[in-house]
């Protein structure tokens, strides 16, 4: 064992900057380059997860101690250092992403994190997510409070607003009460720590545990293992590839402790033909920016179309195909990125997709692959279910061709879990019927249904679910994004029963914390003070 050189960045641990205890280290690609960034980051050995757990398990407690509105102060001062930063984390991210500047990092990701991260300090102040429920004849009272030390993995694809220590499961872990451990994904390492020193700063200024906030970059799979089961940790948030995830999973899974997961979706996008007979010209152009927006490197990309044969269909594909291959292709994230979507290509052609554009050998002076389309019919895809629900994570669909509604219907059983399903329908319901069967068929398999619209925007709402059943996620009843359903995976529910007022949690004494406190009390949703 070794401690990581000079040169090396170090980890932030229990509020300090050190050198890593590492036996390795590692560097991020620009991939417009497709060359290694000078920046070295240590691969954390189990002796800096140890020393991060021990602090946040301290960190905790305090926490517990400080109550909602410390954290809550330090949410929103934090999200104010990131609008502040602004300039250099575009920099930084577009040198380790390839993400254009403007307007995806400085325009669309930069404002969404600081602004989810506002949403969740106004969830923290009022309690609300916690579910505070009364019931005055029994004398019990419950709510969710914090649950402990939570471990954040953070995906290749939002170095803002998924990041490790930024993002939407680090702003639901920490309103919800918890420290955070994030581990940086690797191929944004500078983007990350910038973000944990403008953390670190917020959490003095406002008095929170040093700790609070702490970073690793990497470690080895057994290490990682190790974490998200340890007996001190509360809970994991995860994004990123679903064997990696699934590995996490088992380890948590056998130790007991929650882990939410967000791992893969093919997203079907369900077009009839009366849509297509209607507005097919208008269809393959918002089919076009959403699959070819980002280099298709969204979690909601649309990476199954599933259409009825006919005429219209045949238009449809081909003005796609003529699309697909006149747009320039984007940058992709990383090597591993361009890597992973050329065996996916692979895999579909061997399992008898007919690649109708793009395909070959990844760029080598940078990382992209050109445009990929293709095209397998219903017969073919039930016989192989499976196999053609690869996903293809990149600038790349697959477009199915069913006989008929029947077969359309019986390949959508077919499907896997996944996070959006979209169906386009003639808007004055003229056929309202295949509709009916298509929704009735799609609901359970996704965990939010779009009319006539893509699966790439996600609204930071209330009423969002960005989840869905395995695999697209862990569980099927959780969503990453919004509040409070996000917050509440981070939460323990605990129960008061005969409990005088004053050792209650200020959220279920007889005068809530807040004025814009809702409390669930016998049965009716109330603001007022308990008599």
């Amino acid at each position: 064992m070794s401690i990581a050189s000079p040169a090396t960045h170090p980890v932030l641990i229990a509020g300090t900057w050190r050198e890593a205890n590492t036996e390795s280290t590692f560097q991020a690609t620009d991939p417009n380059r497709n060359e290694k960034l000078d920046a070295t980051f240590p691969v954390s050995s189990w002796k800096d997860c140890d020393e991060a757990l021990d602090a946040a398990v301290e960190a905790a407690t305090e926490l517990r101690k400080l109550g909602p509105a410390k954290i809550a102060d330090f949410i929103e001062a934090y999200a104010d250092k990131i609008d502040a930063a602004k300039d250099q984390l575009v920099e930084t991210a577009f040198a380790e992403t390839g993400l254009a500047r403007s307007p995806r990092l400085a325009d669309v990701e930069l404002p969404r994190t600081s602004n989810q991260l506002r949403a969740a300090a106004k969830a923290c102040r009022t309690g609300n997510w916690a579910m505070p429920t009364i019931d005055t004849q029994a004398g019990i009272r419950s709510c969710l409070g914090p649950l402990g030390p939570v471990c954040v993995f953070g995906p290749n694809n939002f170095p803002f607003a998924f990041g490790s220590v930024s993002g939407g499961d680090f702003a639901a872990a920490i309103a919800a009460g918890n420290p955070v451990i994030g581990k940086a994904n690797s191929s944004h390492p500078d983007t990350t720590r910038l973000f944990a020193e403008l953390a670190l700063e917020a959490l003095a200024e406002t008095g929170l545990p040093a700790a609070t906030v702490q970073l690793i970059y990497r470690t080895s799979h057994s290490d990682g293992e190790k974490l998200v089961s340890d007996p001190r940790i509360g809970a994991t948030g995860y994004t990123g590839s679903r064997g990696a995830g699934l590995t996490l999973k088992a380890a948590a899974d056998k130790a007991g402790k929650p882990i939410y997961l967000e791992l893969s979706s093919v997203n079907p996008v369900v077009i009839t033909p009366a849509a297509l007979e209607e507005r097919g010209d208008a269809i393959v152009d918002e089919f076009i920016t959403s699959v070819l927006m980002g280099t298709g490197q969204f979690c909601t990309n649309p990476g199954m179309v599933m259409l009825v044969q006919g005429q219209a269909t045949d238009k449809f594909i081909a003005a796609v195909k003529e699309r697909f291959t006149a747009a320039p292709a984007g940058t992709l994230l990383s090597p591993a990125v361009a890597s992973s979507l050329g065996k996916s290509i692979q895999a579909l052609v061997g399992f008898g997709a007919e690649l109708l554009a793009g395909g070959g050998e990844a760029e080598t002076d940078r990382c992209a692959m050109a445009n990929t389309l293709l095209k397998t019919s219903g017969e073919a895809f039930l016989g192989n279910p499976e196999g053609f629900q690869t996903e293809a994570f990149g600038n790349a669909s697959l477009i199915m061709v069913a006989d008929d509604t029947q077969q359309l219907c019986e390949a959508i059983r077919h499907l896997e879990g996944n996070l959006t399903g979209c169906i386009y329908s003639a808007t004055q319901g003229a056929d309202e019927d295949t509709y009916t069967q298509v929704a009735f068929e799609l609901e359970p398999k996704v965990g939010r249904i779009l009319n006539d619209k893509m699966p790439t925007g996600v609204a930071v709402s209330a009423a969002m679910n960005h989840g869905g059943p395995y695999p697209a996620t862990g569980h099927p009843g959780f969503t990453a994004v919004g509040v409070p359903g996000s917050l509440i995976r981070f939460g323990k529910l605990t129960s008061y029963d005969n409990v005088k007022d004053s050792r209650l949690p200020a959220l279920l004494q007889s005068t809530p914390p807040t004025p814009d406190t809702w409390r669930l009390v016998d049965g009716a949703w109330t603001q007022d003070v308990i008599s």
